[in-house]
This record gives structure tokens, C-alpha cells and sequence, in this order.
């Protein structure tokens, strides 16, 4: 558990100490800290931050530079680090920015072979003028101790889900082998926080894009709507995840152009890509490729799995040709992952992004009947259930990337509500929600899918977030109320 050791002020200088123990030696969770992607890994979905530079790793004199929001203003903020000491601390100082002084100590310490303590020691002094007063109400009283308990929590569960097996270099350790992952739809909802965490533990990850600007040493350009790929790209990948597709949300309704790139965003970028894989001398260990719990269409209450019927409906259909768009990469030999996602849970994007206002202002609460069950999973738990795909050779196939714990509308709503402490009582019509927002409202809002993760719980996967309220607040970084 995290604990506020202090925070005191001399009047000029204030300080703050947060302390977790990790059940990893200090040297793994320095190792961890060191890796490409870890701070973009810490930092949390709320933070306005901004990464424009970053060179040297974290030993003395490497540099980061950011740009930060403060309420109205934004400032550029210059970070040099410092104090180095392998497998046990580095330090980082302000540089430019908007503090008088700060000074940010990251620290490793020895709890015996097997734990250590983190612990991140900031002083800083407030910058004279008007920002020194929102400063001192709002980062000093909240924001340090929201990004510390988020940062270490983070670092904690990495280890408790295995972390530690990606981390350690032990002789014949089974997870070492898969070194070099290509991702599609890197920039997307989940890939944006899949490519670091992949980063942190220990994975060259490396991307396929749809812009030409974007092409880098670490970035090759495809084009799925014309069928061009460079199949050089992949030729060492030992893992392939492909989460790029068209965002079903992007329009307030569907219309038959949005629906037609829809379907052929997912067909054809798959099909290409599984072609190109099964072509390959030397083929990836392991094949992901996202898919949606609309694969089951509309089922009411019928308790649902990887082993039950397709659905009927757009996305039924859509998840079906998406798919079966696999097949070449089945019939290569490749291990083929349907990663069958719920509603991700993100305060940022996705479903819950725009859920969020209404339910703030007071205007939130269930559609249509309300008894229709929502199938969701936290972005963490999308991440991790991943990783677990990744090494774990028993599963392979369709996987219900969902919580155990099942909601309906309903329930969603009131606990909702209830992590924001306001009221839920306005109820949409299942005939407004048609008028609104046309098919979508059916196939999104109304659609009943009660979708169990019968093989991630039977291959051992543990939740970190399996029940909604726990999930819904750690995700809103909200506490239990008083």
C-alpha cells in the first residue's frame, strides 16, 4: 500500500515523499523505470503533458522536455536528470518551467532479494505571481498525490500480473524469447497505451502506418484500402498485434459511406496483413487481431462465451468477415488471437469519454429499458489481458477481452452516478435514442450482449479490475465516498 511520508513547506521549498512496496527487487524496478515507454506508461490518462523531446535515457544529462497544462496556461518544461545511481535512483531538475525550483528524486530501495521500495521524493518552490496560488491549492493538495498514487500503482500491478517474469533474466525463462512486436492502430485508444506498456517491459515495438509522414526507422507505411504493404517490415516480428480499424463512434449517426469504411477498414487491413504474414519464411510466434463482443449481435440475457453462435446485425457482421479475414494466417500455422473487445473504459475516449459530460452535469441515466447488459473492460485490463495472450500458448482463437463482472444498463448508470457523486435520473426512450442517433443507438446502446471471459479466467488471467464500481473509480481516479 502507497504512504504519504510528508508533505511539509519551509515557506519557500515544499516537499512530498510517496512510498509503495513493489514485490520486485530494486534492481528489476529500476530496470523497469530505465525502459523506453516507461514514462509515457506513468503518466496518468488526466494529465495534460505533452512529451516533445526526450534523449539520453536517464542517466545524467539526458533531457525531457514537455509541455504541461496549468488551468488556462500551457508552459514548456525542461527536465535534466541527475544524482545516477545504477539499479537504486535518478533524479531529474527543472531546467525551464514553471516552478522556481523542482527537483524529483526516483528512488529503488532494498526491502530484502525479492522487494523493494519505491519511492519518489519531489521539492519544489513555487513560482511568485498569480500561478503561485493555483499551484499551491491544486498541484501541491491533489495533483501530486493523484500522479504518485497512479504511478505506483501502475508499477505495482505490472509486477503482480507478471511483470516481474519480463523484467528478470533468469536461464530458459519463456517470456524473453518474444523481443520484436509490430502493432497497427498504435495511435488509437488501446494501441496508445499498449506500444509503452509493451515498451516497459522489455519489447522492441515497432509500427505499421497509414500516413507517409509518420514513416520512421520504427514505422513502416501500409495501405490496406489499396492493398500495399512492405512485407520487408515484418520479416523478424515474432508478434503481430492489429488493433487499426475505423472508429465506429467518430459520427453522430452512420450513414452508408461511414458504414462501408466501417467494414472494409477492419476486412481488408486484416486480410492484407494475414496474407503478408502467411507469406513470410519465417512466420510470428503469434498473430493479435481485434475483434468486438458485437460478434454476438443482440442475445438479451443469454449468458454468452467464446464457444456460443454469431449474432445477426451490422456488427455481427462486420465481426465475422473481420474475422474470418485471419484465415491466412490460420492455415500458415500462425497462432491466431480474436481478441473479442468490450467497451474499453477510459475517461478520455470510447464510450465512457462520452458518457462522462452528461453524467457530470447531472443529466445522466439509463437507455431504453435499461435491461440490457453492457460488456466492458478497463483499458488496464485490455492491456493486460494482451500481455497474457502474448506468452500463454494454450489459448489461441476467439477470446472475450471482458470483465467478469456483468452490468446491465441499468446498473452501469447508477454506478456511474454514483463514482461522481451525481444524481441519475434522467431515462432516454429507446425511440429517442433511434431518433438521435439512428442504427448506431441499436447496435451500441441497446444491444443486449452478456459476454463471460470464460478463457481468460480458465488460462488463469486475473482481473485487475473485475467489478465496475472499483474499475469505474480507479478509472475517474475517484475515491469511495465519505
Amino acid at each position: 500500500m502507497p504512504i504519504l511520508l510528508k508533505a511539509a513547506s519551509d515557506m519557500k521549498r515544499h516537499t512530498f515523499v510517496h512510498r509503495t512496496r513493489i514485490a520486485a527487487p530494486a534492481e528489476e524496478v529500476f530496470d523497469w523505470h530505465a525502459r523506453p515507454g516507461a514514462f509515457e506508461r506513468l503518466t496518468p490518462p488526466w494529465a495534460s503533458v505533452t512529451q516533445l523531446e526526450h534523449t539520453g535515457g536517464i542517466k545524467n544529462g539526458a533531457r525531457r522536455v514537455l509541455v504541461v497544462k496549468l488551468g488556462p496556461l500551457r508552459r514548456r518544461w525542461t527536465l535534466e536528470h541527475c544524482d545516477y545511481v545504477e539499479g537504486r535512483q535518478f533524479a531529474d531538475v527543472q531546467i525551464e518551467g514553471p516552478f522556481r525550483y523542482w527537483k524529483h528524486v526516483h528512488r529503488m530501495i532494498p526491502e530484502g532479494p525479492d522487494a523493494c521500495l519505491l519511492e519518489d521524493d519531489v521539492e519544489y518552490a513555487l513560482p511568485a505571481g498569480p500561478l503561485s496560488k493555483f499551484l499551491s491549492q491544486w498541484f501541491l493538495d491533489d495533483q501530486l498525490r493523484r500522479l504518485f498514487e497512479y504511478r505506483h500503482r501502475v508499477v505495482a500491478e505490472d509486477f503482480a500480473s507478471g511483470g516481474r517474469s519480463h523484467h528478470a533474466n533468469p536461464g530458459g525463462n519463456p517470456h524473453l524469447h518474444l523481443r520484436r512486436v509490430v502493432v497497427t492502430g498504435a495511435s488509437g485508444l488501446m494501441g496508445s497505451a499498449l506500444v509503452p506498456a509493451l515498451q516497459a517491459d522489455g519489447y522492441r515495438v515497432d509500427r505499421l502506418v497509414r500516413h507517409p509522414q509518420h514513416v520512421c526507422p520504427q514505422a513502416s507505411y501500409w495501405n490496406p484500402t489499396k492493398g500495399t504493404i512492405d512485407a520487408s517490415f515484418l520479416h523478424d516480428a515474432e508478434v503481430v498485434i492489429h488493433l487499426a480499424g475505423e472508429d465506429v463512434l467518430g459520427d453522430l449517426r452512420w450513414s452508408r459511406a461511414k458504414k462501408r469504411e466501417v467494414f472494409e477498414s477492419r476486412v481488408r487491413g486484416t486480410r492484407l496483413l494475414a496474407r503478408a504474414l502467411a507469406q513470410l519464411p519465417e512466420k510470428p510466434q503469434v498473430f493479435i487481431s481485434a475483434s468486438a463482443v458485437g460478434f454476438y449481435g443482440d442475445r438479451g440475457d443469454e449468458l454468452l462465451d467464446e464457444q456460443s453462435s454469431p449474432g445477426r446485425g451490422f456488427l455481427a457482421d462486420v465481426c465475422q468477415a473481420w474475422e474470418a479475414a485471419t484465415k491466412a494466417a490460420q492455415q500458415a500455422g500462425i497462432r491466431v488471437i480474436l481478441a473479442r473487445l468490450g467497451m474499453i473504459l477510459s475517461s478520455q475516449q470510447g464510450a465512457l469519454g462520452r458518457l462522462l459530460v452528461p453524467f457530470q452535469l447531472g443529466a445522466g441515466g439509463r437507455i431504453g429499458s435499461g435491461e440490457q447488459f453492457w460488456s466492458w473492460i478497463t483499458l488496464d485490463d485490455a492491456i493486460g489481458a494482451t500481455r497474457h495472450c502474448l506468452t500463454n500458448t494454450s489459448l489461441a482463437g476467439p477470446v472475450n477481452f471482458v470483465a467478469p463482472h456483468l452490468v446491465t444498463n441499468q446498473e452501469f448508470a447508477q454506478t456511474l452516478a454514483q463514482v461522481l457523486r451525481r444524481p441519475a435520473w434522467v431515462k432516454v426512450p429507446a425511440a429517442g435514442a433511434r431518433l438521435a442517433w439512428g442504427e448506431m443507438a441499436d447496435e451500441l446502446l441497446l444491444k443486449s450482449t452478456r459476454v463471460k471471459p470464460r478463457k481468460l479466467l480458465s488460462s488463469g488471467y486475473q482481473f485487475q479490475h473485475p467489478k465496475l464500481p472499483n474499475a469505474l473509480r480507479q478509472v475517474l481516479a475517484k475515491r469511495h465516498a465519505a
